[in-house]
């Protein structure tokens, strides 16, 4: 049987489509949340593996998150605190809700009682460096970037780290620095879920992560929807069009939901 999972599942998915199924779905995540892949999979699947905890030390569940989930929720003064965090794209536009999404289920596999960690990686960038050093922070205050195959070693590393269990942090990618021999001290120096960070604590982790962003400019307040930090660099407009303008419509992956309805 299954004794340990890495959810990798998203609740949405990019298959191409006619405009109109396209529109309908990416309603329907805004109508019906609590049937996405996320909000139902994770948590069945949580609960199915508590009861085989016993004595284990490691994670049961990994849960693939990401980056920027509780930031549409912060209170404007912390807000205006980070503002390299709480105004980049995903954050400042948060099409449907998505990001709302993700935390409810981050949240409910928290409460299914199952050992757990729960991985945010920031922007997933194929052209990033594969092989660069991941840097774990917490408080969801990361911004930067990592390739898609070193979360993919970092899930991997933390199934089989116990340092990492009832643990929820961000990762990002630092190119030209060789990853470490192991990830359990880094972990280790992270806080268990429900500890609270002190605001000393999460500005000292703004100021070294803005410093390690890509780019030469590094204000990633700046960037408009699928802008890179490069194109930032050299004034040049995304594929998304101006900040501000961005035509989000065909950037947001079309939600898949459970409970009989469709697809992609």
């Amino acid at each position: 049987g299954c004794d340990a999972v890495i959810w990798c599942a998203t609740g949405f998915s990019d298959a191409q489509t006619s405009i109109i199924e396209r529109l309908k779905r990416l309603f329907g995540i805004a109508l019906v949340p609590q049937q996405s892949i996320d909000a139902v999979g994770v948590p069945a699947i949580g609960k199915a593996l508590s009861s085989a905890n016993g004595d284990a030390i490691y994670p049961k569940i990994v849960m693939l998150s990401s980056a920027g989930v509780t930031r549409p929720a912060w209170d404007d003064a912390k807000k205006k605190r980070f503002p390299g965090s709480a105004d980049i794209p995903i954050v400042r536009l948060n099409p449907f809700g998505i990001l709302g999404v993700k935390a409810d289920s981050e949240q409910k596999l928290r409460e299914t009682g199952a050992n757990y960690a729960i991985v945010r990686p920031a922007g997933l960038n194929d052209n990033w460096p594969i092989g660069s050093r991941p840097i774990f922070t917490q408080g969801d205050i990361a911004a930067g970037r990592i390739n898609r195959q070193d979360v993919a070693t970092v899930l991997v590393d933390v199934l089989s780290t116990p340092e990492a269990c009832h643990k929820t942090f961000e990762v990002i990618g630092v190119c030209n620095y060789p990853p470490a021999r192991s990830i359990r001290p880094a972990l280790s120096k992270l806080q268990p879920d429900g500890v609270a960070l002190s605001m000393d604590h999460l500005s000292a982790t703004y100021t070294i992560m803005q410093q390690l962003l890509p780019g030469e400019a590094q204000q990633s307040a700046q960037l408009a929807m699928g802008q890179t930090y490069e194109q930032l660099d050299k004034d040049e407009v995304g594929r998304l069009g101006k900040r501000g303008e961005e035509n989000i419509e065909s950037a947001v992956p079309q939600p898949t939901t459970v409970a009989g309805r469709e697809s992609s």
